[in-house]
């Protein structure tokens, strides 16, 4: 399939994404988004593909949403839109995705960096959720997933107040995984997504759906779902195939079955 506001291409089992809107700081508009999730969902049904990273380039991973795209519509307009409606298709993809951030994430940019597994940040990045500017709050999970990262406090002052964090600042509130130079995040994003693809496959998007049962249910029925997933993985190949090479001290050999 051929893209017009992403750049598609694979290196070794991981996917990797581009936004590609420089001139418009890789502002994401509806044609971005439903290109997005059909490259995800593409490498989602690819059994060669273990992992994906999504990452736009090194001044902006993208700057929010398309304003001259949303400025003139309704309220009923949105309601019946489907431009928000690609974060929730963003959410059903089962295998791991690493957010490759450098330069401005804000806005829907920050929410769709949030809305991955992981992010690696360079030096230089950027979140915020500066909404509150054009009379607006966060649509697309900024003020749900931003909480359940930062905290109460500090996502209050980013919601209410355009407050931005840098990336030191992102890291030690938990809201990125690792700050490398910005010559370097592309490539560390990449070697992390490489080696989890590398991982047992079906475990580790069982693995993804367990830990996202976290944030969404009581602990009482995050456990129940823990439980049960631990339960099922035992009907699978990769899990006699890892216990067995454990045993025999050799590396495992996965099917993804």
């Amino acid at each position: 399939m051929s893209y017009k506001s992403i750049l598609v291409e694979t290196k070794n089992r991981v996917g990797v994404i581009t936004i590609n809107r420089p001139k418009a700081m890789n502002a994401l508009n509806g044609q971005v988004m439903s290109e997005m999730v059909a490259a995800l969902q593409a490498f989602d049904a690819d059994d060669a593909i273990g992992a994906m990273v999504l990452t736009g380039n090194e001044r902006a991973f993208a700057a929010g949403a398309d304003i001259k795209e949303m400025s003139g519509k309704s309220a009923s307009d949105m309601f019946k839109g489907s431009f928000v409606d690609a974060w929730d298709d963003i959410r059903k993809i089962k295998k791991p995705i690493i957010a490759a951030v450098s330069g401005w994430a804000l806005g829907g940019g920050s929410e769709l960096a949030m809305l991955c597994d992981m992010i690696v940040a360079s030096e230089t990045a950027k979140f915020g959720q500066p909404e509150i500017n054009l009379g607006i709050i966060p649509g697309a999970g900024g003020t749900q997933r931003l909480t359940r990262a930062v905290g109460k406090a500090i996502a209050m002052e980013m919601v209410l107040n355009d407050r931005k964090l840098s990336a030191e600042e992102a890291l030690a509130y938990g809201l990125v995984n690792r700050v490398v130079p910005a010559e370097r995040y592309l490539d560390e994003a990449i070697s992390l997504a490489q080696a989890i693809a590398e991982r047992a496959p079906v475990a580790a998007q069982i693995g993804k759906e367990a830990v996202n049962q976290a944030f969404e249910t009581s602990l009482t029925e995050g456990v129940y779902v823990e439980r049960r997933l631990f339960n099922f993985l035992f009907a699978t190949e990769d899990q006699s195939e890892g216990m067995a090479a454990f045993i025999e001290k050799r590396k495992a050999n996965w099917q993804g079955r």
